[in-house]
């Protein structure tokens, strides 16, 4: 989901709570300027699960960042 930073402030709790469910992309100007993301996953436990079942011995934490860097220019 995408909304903007004044439609986050007037509707915080509603957003909070639907981030249990769905990450939310905030924008402002135009820009993807935050992401808000619910507690049930934490960062590094998402990079470990995915470092643990990959195959590949190119994939590291390094090569995770970029990717994830990548897609998240691609919201700009």
């Amino acid at each position: 989901m995408e909304i903007t930073a004044t439609e986050l402030k007037m509707n915080l709790g509603k957003y909070i709570d639907r981030s249990r469910i769905e990450d939310i992309w905030i924008k402002k100007n135009g820009k993807t300027v935050a992401k808000l993301v619910g507690t049930s996953v934490s960062s590094v436990d998402a990079i470990s699960g995915i470092l643990a079942s990959s195959s590949d011995d190119n994939m590291n934490r390094h090569s995770i960042r970029e990717e994830r860097l990548t897609k998240y220019e691609m919201h700009d």
